[in-house]
């Protein structure tokens, strides 16, 4: 497979994020839609209120009474820390939990791109929860240097932009091995192909990054960053005809 350096364009990439949040309200997608959105909600809350519940413990016990109209600048800071945080590691689980109905929405999605109204054939399940798995210890295995960069004086002032460009490329290798799968290429040959169009995919990555680090946002973000990749996949294959 190849993709045509033509559909290497950051404003056409981003812009079939944005036409994925439009099919979201498709009927013929919305089977495939809603458990990932469910999986994604119960794990986002369910680790918003035990992050509320510890740091509010951790506050009271660490925090002397005279200090404690800090707690007005303490709140803010956790919000902001979970939904960092949550971008590199919550977004990470609930891809790995919904992988299968990821598979099957990219599925469905290409099938309505091609006018195939017939039923999907799903791919196996161990097969799709394998090639998460890869992924996961792929961002882990480079994830690790960037923390240790994170704390080495003077040079920590580049973390942000490092980890900025990590988390875009890491989102668009995320959501375009979804339909790539589907057409049967591996891991290894994903990322070629992403390189071969890099602009475009750390725009795509980018605007879904920036989407998973929202509240609320990031709770449909990641089916839209499927369909998105799906149709951006599909319109690089058409190019490259």
């Amino acid at each position: 497979m190849i993709f045509n350096k033509k559909g290497n364009n950051p404003l056409l990439a981003a812009g079939f994020l944005f036409k994925g949040l439009h099919w979201l309200s498709k009927p013929e997608l919305r089977a495939y839609i809603l458990i990932p959105v469910l999986i994604n909600l119960a794990l986002y809350s369910t680790v918003l209120v035990l992050g509320y519940y510890y740091v509010n413990e951790l506050i009271a016990r660490f925090i002397p009474d005279w200090l404690q109209w800090l707690d007005w600048l303490l709140w803010p800071l956790f919000f902001i820390g979970f939904f960092i945080a949550g971008f590199f590691t919550f977004t990470l689980l609930a891809n790995l939990i919904a992988a299968p109905f990821y598979g099957k929405l990219a599925l469905k999605t290409q099938a309505l791109l091609n006018g195939d109204t017939a039923d999907i054939i799903e791919p196996p399940l161990m097969q799709m929860l394998n090639a998460e798995l890869k992924r996961t210890a792929y961002f882990i295995t480079r994830a690790l240097p960037l923390l240790v960069l994170s704390v080495i004086p003077g040079l920590n002032l580049l973390a942000p932009f490092v980890w900025g460009l990590f988390g875009a490329w890491g989102m668009a290798l995320e959501y375009f091995a979804y339909p790539l799968e589907n057409q049967g290429v591996l891991f290894e040959e994903q990322k070629q192909l992403a390189k071969s169009v890099r602009l475009g995919a750390l725009s795509f990555g980018g605007v879904a990054a920036f989407g998973s680090s929202l509240p609320f946002v990031n709770i449909i973000v990641a089916p839209a960053a499927v369909i998105g990749a799906t149709m951006y996949v599909h319109e690089l294959n058409k190019v490259a005809d």
